[in-house]
């Protein structure tokens, strides 16, 4: 045992109740803001806005708004403005100040606790529009309620002054006023997109309530840009657009609703004739991409519904149907209202309420299997499409075995090409998806052996966006990637069996190589999502341009950067004229060129590819890589003018 050195009084690293820091009010928010919202980046800065507008929703799902307002001011201020109740203003019974104060400067102070002001609601933590407050610089409340207009405002949190009572009204709502904290958030820009996609995606959610976005910051030049949501259809409208282009299998949307011990229950749905499923869930309006009871609920009911109604009207050697089988082409869209919702840590991404899962199935086994029953010739279509997709998924599975035997006999486990690391820990492991034989080599060579691999690709892989499973295991070099990487795909993956933790898309920076990395990244979103979701997949950033005059030389990967080295250049006094030579192919580097600027650690630049609204992502890859050829000519139509480097 260790022997105690010197006067324990006097140890500097003595750790009493002197230590212990109180920090009260919102402080602590503002100290460990990445907690309650958590990051100060974009995402952030945008769930600012997402907490104010959830209390608007609140009080629509309670039944007292119709209509919310999101603008964007210049300098990115927000004000969200509703046609609800208002937050009381009344003096609470023990806290002693008024009702709106409360709310914004006390964390776990709301009307969502109790559940008679709210029975059902999304902020259920508490602590929502009081972060706000803490993170702003300033924020201002106004209240219209009991007849008159009230207002207070803030700074970081701190009351500037008590709460004033205003004019006369007959009007009802609350308005709030914001600016984030530039000592806080590292971004303070906000993206219309993004704000736009939630709040749709808050209208389909909530039929019959409006919300409007206006943009204000180009308002000087005349500029503003202004949209409103508003779906009397609901999730049904909202399965509508999540299908995009694609054909369906029947025309109208099966909508189903039903309530059972206080959970209540929404669920529409549409089968197309592509190979994907589109299944969105969400709890209180909230999304959950991680699932939860309620997904597994809604995938085991549709697996028995549908192997139940096919054992009595399809065809006797039809095949036995699993559930990636009889979700094929689904798109659906399911909302759960839940009285008490156990979410799985403060992100809320994933439901853990067990009695849901027995609910959903319940619902969805009673009325599905009767709308089955009284739609025979679009419980047809649907049964044919599953029976296809077990066959198709035999073929796979049967083409999968032959694989593993030639593989296991011929060239061992990893595919031939690849040129593996001798690292085993995948943590520190990293493959290159590299474009072409001749980049491949010199990644090859210029690698650090210990931690990167190389996998070579032979030109483009397939599209399987428009493709089933047994045709993506029939092409070679996805083949190989999946095997390189070695988590399986769909019903087979495993995350924790992944050989590396970093898999970079490494291509051209040309028209083709930008055509590869998408056909990629719609591999790995469609089939091995997890992956992005991990963290794991990157995309490589090789430099565009070799500046150089005589011994010096500088790489630049944008054209603001050679105009820099260019000027940087011609101002010396070197000898010789400034070079400039453009990289449109990995293959005109050399090996230690490549490893220096793309490969090696301390110098490279990696973009991580992350999902941040799965419900856009998947419109987006349907819109650029589906069979159909309009989508595709008008996104091109709309963006053409965002394009810088043109290689034609």
């Amino acid at each position: 045992m260790a022997k105690a050195k010197g006067n324990a009084g006097q140890d500097k690293g003595d750790y009493t109740s002197r230590q212990i820091q109180v920090l009260k009010g919102l402080e602590a928010v503002r100290k460990r803001p990445g907690m309650y919202i958590g990051s100060t980046s974009a995402r952030g800065l945008h769930h600012l806005v997402y907490e104010v507008v959830d209390n608007s929703i609140d009080e629509a799902m309670a039944g007292y708004c119709s209509g919310i307002e999101v603008v964007i001011h210049a300098y990115d201020s927000i004000t969200v403005s509703d046609d609800g109740r208002g937050i009381p203003v009344d003096i609470h019974p023990t806290e002693k100040v008024p009702g709106v104060e409360l709310a914004l400067t006390r964390l776990h102070a709301g009307g969502k606790f109790d559940k008679e002001s709210y029975k059902v609601s999304g902020g259920l933590h508490g602590v929502g529009v009081s972060v706000v407050n803490a993170l702003s610089e300033r924020l201002s409340v106004e209240v219209k309620r009991d007849g008159f207009v009230w207002t207070q405002s803030f700074q970081r949190g701190v009351p500037d002054g008590e709460l004033a009572k205003g004019a006369k009204t007959r009007e009802t709502g609350t308005t709030v006023h914001f600016t984030p904290d530039h000592e806080i958030f590292t971004e303070l820009q906000y993206s219309w997109d993004t704000l736009a996609n939630r709040l749709r995606e808050l209208a389909y959610l909530n039929a019959g309530v409006s919300i409007a976005l206006r943009d204000e910051r180009r308002a000087a030049e005349g500029e503003v840009r202004e949209e409103r949501f508003f779906y009397e259809g609901g999730i049904s409208q909202y399965v509508e657009y999540l299908r995009g282009s694609k054909n369906p299998l029947h025309d109208e949307v099966v909508y189903l609703k039903g309530a059972q011990e206080g959970t209540e229950i929404e669920l529409a749905m549409q089968y197309t004739d592509g190979y994907n499923e589109d299944t969105f869930t969400f709890v209180n309006n909230i999304n959950t991409h991680e699932g939860g009871t309620h997904l597994s609920g809604f995938k085991a009911a549709m697996t028995r519904t549908i192997n139940a109604y096919g054992s009595k009207n399809a065809k006797k050697d039809a095949p036995s149907l699993s559930g990636d089988d009889v979700r094929e082409g689904l798109v659906a869209v399911l909302s759960v209202k839940v009285l008490e919702p156990q979410f799985e840590g403060q992100t809320k991404t994933k439901l853990g309420n067990s009695e849901v899962r027995g609910i959903v199935e319940s619902l969805v086994n009673d009325k599905l299997g009767t709308w089955l029953d009284e739609n025979p010739s679009s419980a047809r279509r649907i049964i044919e499409k599953a029976v296809q997709a077990a066959r198709a998924r035999e073929a796979a599975r049967k083409a999968r075995d032959l694989t593993r035997k030639k593989s296991a006999l011929e060239t061992g486990v990893l595919p031939g090409k690849l040129a593996d690391c001798s690292s085993r820990n995948a943590s520190l492991s990293e493959i290159y998806l590299v474009e072409g034989d001749s980049a491949g080599g010199s990644a090859k060579q210029g690698r650090d052996r210990e931690f990167q691999a190389i996998l070579p690709l032979k030109g483009k892989i397939l599209n399987v966006e428009r493709a089933r499973i047994d045709k993506i295991l029939s092409n070679d070099e996805i083949r190989a990637i999946i095997t390189a990487i070695g988590s399986g795909i769909g019903e087979e993956f495993t995350l924790d069996a992944a050989r590396y933790h970093k898999i970079v898309i490494m291509t051209d920076a040309d028209v083709d190589g930008a055509h590869i990395r998408t056909l990629l990244l719609t591999f790995f979103f469609r089939q091995m999502q997890e992956l992005i979701e991990a963290g794991f997949v990157y995309i490589a950033q090789p430099p565009l341009y070799r500046v150089y005059r005589g011994k010096k030389e500088l790489y630049c990967y944008n054209e603001d950067e050679r105009v820099r080295a260019v000027k940087e250049f011609s101002n010396g006094k070197g000898k010789g004229t400034v070079n400039i030579q453009r990289y449109k192919g990995l293959g005109e580097m050399n090996p230690e060129q490549l490893w220096e600027t793309t490969m090696n650690p301390e110098h490279r630049t990696l973009l991580q590819v992350t999902i941040d609204e799965a419900t856009e992502a998947s419109l987006l890859f349907e819109r650029l890589m589906g069979g159909d050829v309009e989508p595709r000519r008008k996104f091109i139509e709309e963006n053409a003018k965002f394009v810088r480097n043109l290689d034609v």
